[in-house]
């Protein structure tokens, strides 16, 4: 038998090469989902239609951004086994700061900042009082939630603020290459987090932290200051929906980003992060929160009541929660 030359081995290294990386693609904790989520578009376009033209991409995934986004800053904190009930009204706090500083003159540049550091200010609250305190996190971030939604009626009276510039209304809705800018934004912050979360040592300390927080803490690793920054980076992604929802709604309304705490949640649990801590991935976390969009919208074209709406979706996140539990006992087996 004539022996391989230099490039036939080559070939044939390449060839048994392919099936272990398909093995291991199919084998990834986020195929599932991924799966998971073409059916349930397939079968959506079935019955409507309309779901699958290209309008409608376009506003299914500029949602799904303003979701995503809100979902980042989640990710980090249920990383460490820690919940944050209060980025919904972040995001509604934060939008009102920055349309108001706007109204009252100021450059659009400075007012998001002013957006950023309330949301970076109500995130180091919460960390503060969870880290340093010990109060749990489900109690502070929940009357964080019901004090920042009260705060923006107080600043707010319950109306609009509407002063919002045209220059900062045409950045926020610009498109580039018909790609919404939000679902922009949201690839570069999903880039960014994922560097920091693999390959930096705050991110192996956030996965330690909520792997085994005792352990962490006897390697001499500061674990109230990480929960502390992760809460502070909860903070800042919701107040970034909330300046996009200004411009996506040329007013900083006072109920924005009204329930988004529950999406965010759940896109995290069915991208596959544990409630547990310790177990996550950035790519999950955009599947999930592409499911949950696709669903809410898919809903909406079917005509489905929004009392329906409501249900299906409080089902979908105690079934999130239940697949949770399952995948901790099989990985503790």
């Amino acid at each position: 038998m004539k022996p391989l030359s230099g490039q036939g081995k080559a070939n044939a290294s390449a060839d048994s090469s392919r099936p272990n990386f398909l093995i291991r693609l199919v084998r990834r904790p986020e195929s599932g989902i991924f799966l998971a989520l073409i059916c349930l578009m397939v079968a959506i376009s079935i019955y409507q239609p309309k779901f699958a033209s290209p309008i409608n991409a376009f506003l299914v995934s500029r949602q799904i951004a303003f979701t995503a986004i809100v979902a980042l800053g989640v990710f980090f904190v249920i990383l460490t086994s820690g919940i944050d009930l209060s980025v919904g009204s972040i995001v509604g706090l934060s939008g009102v700061t920055c349309g108001m500083a706007m109204a009252a003159g100021m450059h659009p540049v400075l007012a998001v900042l002013v957006g950023l550091l309330t949301g970076a200010v109500i995130g180091a609250i919460n960390g503060i009082i969870v880290s340093w305190i010990g109060v749990t996190p489900f109690i502070v971030t929940l009357g964080m939630l019901g004090m920042a939604r009260g705060l923006v009626l107080v600043l707010t009276h319950g109306d609009s603020v509407e002063a919002i510039p045209k220059s900062f209304i045409s950045v926020g809705n610009e498109n580039i290459f018909g790609i919404p800018g939000p679902l922009i934004v949201l690839a570069v912050l999903a880039v960014v987090a994922h560097v920091v979360l693999t390959y930096t040592v705050f991110g192996r300390r956030v996965y330690a932290v909520g792997g085994n927080e005792e352990a962490t803490e006897l390697s001499g690793i500061n674990v109230r200051r990480i929960k502390f920054l992760t809460y502070v980076v909860a903070g800042v992604l919701s107040s970034v929906t909330g300046m996009l929802f200004v411009a996506r709604f040329r007013s900083a309304q006072a109920n924005a980003g009204l329930g988004l705490e529950l999406d965010a949640i759940a896109a995290c649990v069915i991208g596959g992060t544990s409630l547990m801590g310790g177990h996550g991935s950035v790519l999950g976390l955009l599947i999930g929160a592409a499911v949950m969009g696709v669903i809410r919208n898919g809903l909406v074209l079917m005509e489905v009541s929004a009392y329906w709406q409501d249900l299906i979706i409080g089902a979908i996140i105690v079934l999130a929660a239940i697949l949770d539990v399952v995948r901790s006992r099989r990985r503790k087996s």
